[in-house]
């Protein structure tokens, strides 16, 4: 499937609300004092008095969720905007840009259907990110108009296989299908959670105008359907917040500083860049009264402000499917749930550098098991959090010394991945976070036998070299409280890979980035 125009520019402006270095760290760059952080509990004995309006409410009539008719289940609305997501940008793909792969008629459509799927030969970003951004776009079709996580996910798949299938000349890609149904799944229901933060219906001027403006860049399907239903210029004076931080708490960092990007290992040969980071938790990873999927999630993403690297460099989602506790006893708390993970790592060849490409890793597709648990406070340590999780990798991506066809220098794969982090807190002091994550992606489907110089390359229907990779991601960092509200982070990641390949030499890579930043407590 060829790059999107919408994805690129609706997905840049999304994950401006949402940002340290690992998956694991979302909560931890959050220290146990952070209540400041989030809203004053709110109990059904207390009484919320909205001065703006004159009017006061008790929190039974607070949240939108309590409104009669709120959350009524649309699902043919859902249909008929899911396809039209894939009518808009396919026409303005063919109509306004005139590109070559949307000039689709009957016969077109017939082909694809009676060739299959394929392995495609898109760039890293576009199949590994911004697929499954669009994804989202589709899950939300259907989790905006009142269907919950699991009837929302048959509607990224809908529209993923209407794309593949009717939307393109190019036969359908399967990987653009896992890519974007689950990624998607997983992208469109953080952003969901994250626009109810920002929705307020008790306000009104500029104070309305921004932060509907603000929801429609995190979801913008979200806010498409609040302008049908009117609710984005209906003024209440009740139901008319969309989040309970008493129930999900919220926790939000944004980082800024200089970042390092190794060339090949190099100590002093590389890049330096500005860098924006923003990590949030989202609930409490304990609380398994709320267990809905996503009822905790963490999310981090990493913007580099370098015209040599990619915009989005790195993100970072977690979600929990299901949990329950395995133990209770005291100030110690142990829990054990299913959860799924996005993560994506991104780099191109440092400036006046070699031209060696410093890491590529995708992990679009992945769910599986995993274990939290927190020890009390022990001398100086005011706690100690462990977290391991073990996943089935259904689609990833690996950077490949060999494989490079049209836009792809990557192998695509399935296997498994396995992740630990540790977190010592120092309480006023600040924080030592060491995290390593480990992924090995087989790529299955090689290209042996098949002649590159003479075959079509859209139907080379190949998912690399054939192979795998081990990838090891180690990522230490420590963060130096200033303030209540201000922090500092040194932080750096080393990355390993192993590619062993059985038609290539083998090989060896290894480098690092570091960053120094200063960090404020949203």
């Amino acid at each position: 499937m060829n790059n999107r125009f919408l994805i690129a520019a609706v997905g840049a402006m999304i994950w401006g609300t949402t940002t340290a270095h690992s998956i694991h760290t979302a909560e931890d760059a959050a220290t146990p004092s952070d209540s400041a952080m989030t809203a004053a509990p709110i109990t059904k004995a207390e009484q919320h008095t909205d001065t703006t309006l004159c009017c006061t409410t008790d929190s039974t009539t607070l949240y939108a969720y309590n409104r009669p008719g709120y959350g009524k289940k649309k699902p043919w609305l859902a249909v008929g905007e899911t396809v039209g997501i894939n009518a808009f940008v396919q026409s303005f793909d063919r109509f306004v840009l005139n590109a070559d792969f949307a000039q689709i008629n009957m016969h077109t459509i017939h082909h694809n259907l009676k060739t299959g799927f394929v392995w495609d030969n898109d760039q890293f970003s576009t199949n590994l990110f911004a697929h499954p951004y669009h994804g989202g776009l589709y899950f939300n079709a259907a989790r905006s108009n009142g269907m919950d996580f699991w009837q929302s996910v048959p509607f990224a798949f809908g529209g993923s296989l209407m794309w593949e299938t009717i939307c393109e000349i190019e036969p359908p890609a399967i990987n653009d299908l896992i890519a974007t149904t689950m990624g998607g799944v997983c992208i469109g229901e953080v952003t969901h959670r994250l626009s109810q933060l920002v929705y307020d219906d008790s306000k009104r001027g500029w104070a309305r105008f921004w932060r509907e403006a603000l929801g429609a860049a995190i979801c913008p399907i979200g806010a498409l359907n609040r302008i049908i239903s009117g609710d984005a210029w209906k003024v209440r004076h009740q139901y008319y917040k969309y989040h309970d931080y008493n129930k999900l708490p919220v926790k939000a960092v944004l980082a800024v500083g200089d970042r390092y990007i190794a060339d090949n290992n190099a100590l002093f040969r590389g890049e330096h860049a500005p860098y924006i980071n923003v990590s949030l938790a989202y609930g409490d990873s304990y609380d398994v009264d709320n267990n809905k999927p996503y009822d905790y999630f963490a999310a981090d993403v990493t913007f580099g402000l370098s015209g040599n690297q990619p915009l989005i460099s790195s993100v970072h989602l977690m979600g929990r499917l299901w949990g329950t506790p395995i133990h209770t006893d005291g100030d110690m708390k142990a829990m054990f749930g299913f959860f799924q993970h996005f993560n994506y790592y991104d780099s191109q060849p440092v400036k006046d550098g070699t031209s060696l490409v410093p890491y590529r890793i995708s992990e679009a597709a992945s769910l599986g098991p995993g274990f939290i648990y927190r020890f009390p406070q022990m001398g100086n340590l005011m706690g100690i959090e462990q977290r391991i999780f073990l996943n089935a990798i259904l689609l990833g991506g690996s950077l490949s010394d060999h494989y490079n066809v049209i836009d792809r220098d990557y192998n695509l794969g399935s296997g498994f991945s396995a992740k630990v982090g540790t977190t010592l807190d120092f309480g006023i002091y600040g924080s030592l976070i060491i995290n390593a994550d480990y992924y090995r992606i087989y790529t299955w489907k090689g290209y042996e036998g098949k002649d590159l110089a003479t075959i079509d390359p859209i139907y080379l229907n190949a998912q690399g070299d054939k192979g795998n990779a081990s990838l090891l991601v180690l990522s230490p960092r420590m963060i130096f409280h200033i303030n209540n509200r201000w922090s500092a982070e040194v932080a750096t990641s080393y990355y390993w890979r192993d590619t062993r390949y059985k038609y290539h030499d083998n090989v060896k890579a290894k480098t690092f980035d570091a960053r120094v930043g200063l960090m404020m407590r949203l």
